[in-house]
């Protein structure tokens, strides 16, 4: 199998669309009700989770082989909770703003589902190179959702993008309001299953095969 291979290009690029992790299996839903009021601390959390899927999911594979079956859980959450440790000390040394933004769901990274169900369904099964364009494809996959849901709120919500005023003063004037609704976590789970519900309207054999 070489590197480059069409199956090794469908495990990266599968999650962004057909295979979405998120739109498919309804995994990871819980942090974008949190983190996709803004769109900078969506990017933020999706790229943080994207690391940690890619290199838990490399490491796991490397070692897969010599873990007993029985502590196997334990041997993932350890390797996922350093991960996080570090991804989260460095948001606090780099970029401190996003990471109060964030709390404690950096934290939360380890109990998301798509990490740990990647590492169980494919990493522990198949070699590293697979397994870090599998992580990768999921956490990009996962982020892809969270800034989609992060812009409709931001723009709807507070007129801004990425914190920068989008929406012209001349629209206030003539009496646009920003929607206080899309802040809210509800409206965060009402535009997740909008985009889920697309999702599926396009891809009516996942249906089937369900």
């Amino acid at each position: 199998m070489t590197l480059f291979s069409s199956k090794n290009g469908q495990l990266l690029l599968g999650p962004l669309s057909k295979n979405n992790a998120i739109l498919v299996q309804i995994l990871g839903i819980c942090s974008a009700l949190a983190v996709t009021a803004k769109m900078e601390p969506a990017l933020v959390m999706g790229i943080s989770v994207t690391v940690v899927t890619a290199l838990s999911s490399v490491l796991l594979s490397l070692i897969r082989d010599i873990v007993p079956t029985r502590v196997r859980i334990i041997v993932q959450l350890v390797i996922v909770s350093m991960l996080v440790i570090i991804i989260d000390q460095l948001l606090k040394a780099f970029a401190y703003d996003v990471s109060k933004q964030l709390s404690v769901f950096v934290g939360l990274i380890i109990t998301n589902c798509i990490i740990m169900g990647r590492i169980e369904a494919f990493a522990l099964a198949n070699r590293p190179w697979p397994s870090l364009l599998d992580g990768i494809g999921n956490g990009l996959g996962y982020a892809l959702i969270l800034l989609i849901v992060a812009f409709f709120r931001e723009l709807l919500g507070s007129g801004t993008l990425f914190g920068v005023p989008v929406i012209p003063d001349l629209f206030y004037r003539w009496g646009y309001s920003n929607n206080g609704l899309m802040i809210l976590p509800p409206m965060a789970l009402i535009l997740v299953g909008i985009v889920i519900w697309v999702h599926r309207a396009k891809n009516k054999d996942l249906i089937e095969q369900q």
